[in-house]
């Protein structure tokens, strides 16, 4: 059965983030929310590292169960982290875990026990800032990817294989992304294909779909073409999704459309969803 290889420190996984940092993040992610949608992605994959290095520490330190690579595209396609590890990808999770760029002090609510809310202080840090610049080269962000993936297939023959996670809101700016999707999940080592997922984070009109199985309630083509280039969830992703309130089937895609705060946190939980770690 596909997608159920065990990941240890022998045979980790690896998660691959392209973030879309076009001009048009700038605006407001919608709903009720005045936050810039380049603010909420960046704040929901600095709060994932975080929680992905928690979840693989242990006595010794943080286990390389993880090998992880943020590719910003707007006006340049790279590397997306800062500090120590600017221009690198595909890091270990336990030098992600050493080297955030700065942490931030910041405010937050917290139950005060007796049904009320005080407010307290968090540290938080950062490996990415909020960009918001340039077009929208999704082709060359996809195909950046693919060498990535590619590498990783053929050294980790047996290991579950990579996930692919493309934040966007916007159509691409360098020509039509289905054949380097394609080429993206056409890579495979024993235990299934590349996995690649699409979140579409916009204020643009139409109901919100997460997880859909198929493109009927599509709005536009352009959703429709992002819910065709996304994979199929694997089985234990399904699970964990409808223990998340998603009703799922066999044919749930990795997508979700017009993203509010709540679920790009949600897609990016599901689908960083792993399985059993050794």
């Amino acid at each position: 059965m596909p997608y159920t290889a065990e990941i240890s420190r022998t045979s980790p996984t690896c998660f691959i983030f392209l973030v879309d940092q076009s001009t048009s993040m700038t605006d407001p992610i919608g709903g009720d929310d005045p936050k810039r949608k380049a603010d909420v992605v960046a704040d929901a994959i600095n709060r994932l590292l975080t929680e992905l290095s928690v979840k693989c520490a242990k006595e010794e330190g943080v286990r390389d169960y993880f090998h992880i690579a943020v590719i910003g595209y707007g006006s340049a396609v790279g590397s997306a982290f800062q500090g120590e590890l600017t221009g690198r990808d595909l890091v270990p999770l336990s030098e992600v875990a050493d080297a955030p760029a700065r942490i931030e002090t910041r405010a937050k609510k917290v139950s005060d026990g007796a049904g009320g809310l005080v407010e307290t202080t968090v540290q938080f840090p950062l490996w990415m800032d909020p960009v918001a610049q340039g077009g929208t080269p999704m082709n060359r962000a996809l195909k950046y990817a693919e060498t990535l993936v590619a590498g990783w297939t053929e050294r980790y023959p047996g290991s579950f294989p990579p996930i692919v996670l493309n934040l966007t809101d916007g159509e691409s700016t360098d020509g039509d992304p289905a054949a380097s999707a394609a080429a993206i999940t056409a890579h495979a080592t024993a235990d299934g294909s590349v996995l690649l997922f699409n979140l579409h984070v916009s204020a643009a009109g139409g109901a919100p779909s997460a997880f859909p199985d198929s493109d009927a309630d599509l709005p536009d083509d352009y959703a429709r073409a992002l819910f065709a280039m996304s994979s199929p969830l694997p089985t234990h992703m399904r699970s964990y999704a409808a223990s998340q309130g998603q009703r799922v089937s066999e044919n749930t895609r990795g997508f979700v459309y017009n993203a509010d705060v709540t679920s790009v946190v949600q897609f990016l939980d599901i689908g960083t969803r792993a399985t059993e770690l050794r």
